[in-house]
């Protein structure tokens, strides 16, 4: 089933977005070679609760919920997600030093007044290479193609399929099929999960009030995955490295609202000729 939010429960959800744009940015300025992703988590950590939120991963455990971590529990153990290079997603921060040259995806996510929100940028550590570079540039461009698909009376494939049209015109990525978006809400994974390719199965219509976390993941290889014995770390299976971006989005009448960017995505959208709502102007 899907959750549907009024106005004032989308605007709640803005809240909880603002505070995981705030604490992403925070991250983003202390990336630097030599700090280690325990430092990184301890950036978001500080900004999430000095607003009142809570990190929605912290002890977070997939079908279940929120459980303490114990004997038996395998709950992930920090804020945010940290993958460098080859980690696709769900990496544990530990006492890894960046180095100048890697990429870091930084996936995270806040609870404010019962709403989440959930957001992830890939960011380059001091000088990467061109191909890196560009690694990171067409899978955020594919990102913003899928958000700009999300538009009334259209279907949850055209998302996927915008994002896969991005993809294959920057060139020959592996696009990962294993993982993908959601809708998000009360709870941080909720139906429906969001591809990032094209199918044949139409999917629901998007309707106002449909609020999806959309996460295009790409590698410079394959697509093929690989989950490591901490049953969290997804690598790629050749080695490659991967980037990953996501914001949360909620489709209403007057286009996207991106509730995890600062500028409720207005900037992207309107270099891409997509309309957004009036609430951005306030």
């Amino acid at each position: 089933m899907i959750q549907l939010k009024s106005d004032a429960e989308i605007a709640k959800m803005r809240l909880a977005g603002l505070v995981v744009a705030e604490a992403l940015g925070a991250v983003q300025e202390a990336v630097a070679p030599g700090v280690t992703l325990l430092e990184l988590d301890a950036v978001a950590d500080q900004v999430i609760r000095s607003r009142g939120a809570v990190p929605s991963f912290l002890e977070y455990l997939p079908g279940v919920g929120y459980v303490p971590r114990g004997p038996g529990r395998n709950s992930f153990p920090a804020t945010i997600c940290a993958s460098v290079n080859d980690e696709i997603v769900h990496g544990i921060p530990g006492g890894r030093r960046l180095r100048s040259g890697d990429v870091v995806s930084v996936d995270c996510g806040a609870i404010l007044d019962g709403w989440h929100g959930d957001s992830a940028v890939t960011i380059p550590v001091g000088d990467v290479s061109d191909e890196a570079a560009q690694l990171l540039r067409v899978c955020e461009d594919a990102l913003w193609a899928g958000i700009a698909a999300m538009q009334v009376d259209r279907r949850l494939r055209d998302i996927g399929g915008a994002i896969e049209d991005q993809v294959r015109g920057g060139g020959d990525y592996g696009i990962v099929a294993e993982y993908g978006g959601h809708g998000i809400g009360t709870e941080m994974h909720q139906d429906p999960h969001v591809l990032n390719y094209r199918t044949r199965a139409r999917g629901p219509k998007l309707v106002p009030g449909m609020v999806l976390a959309v996460e295009p993941m790409i590698n410079l290889g394959g697509p093929e995955t690989e989950l490591h014995d901490d049953q969290w770390t997804v690598t790629t299976a050749d080695g490659s490295w991967s980037a990953h971006f996501e914001h949360t989005v909620a489709v209403t009448a007057d286009g996207p609202w991106v509730l995890t960017a600062l500028d409720g995505g207005a900037s992207r959208l309107s270099s891409l000729g997509v309309p957004t709502p009036a609430t951005l102007a306030r």
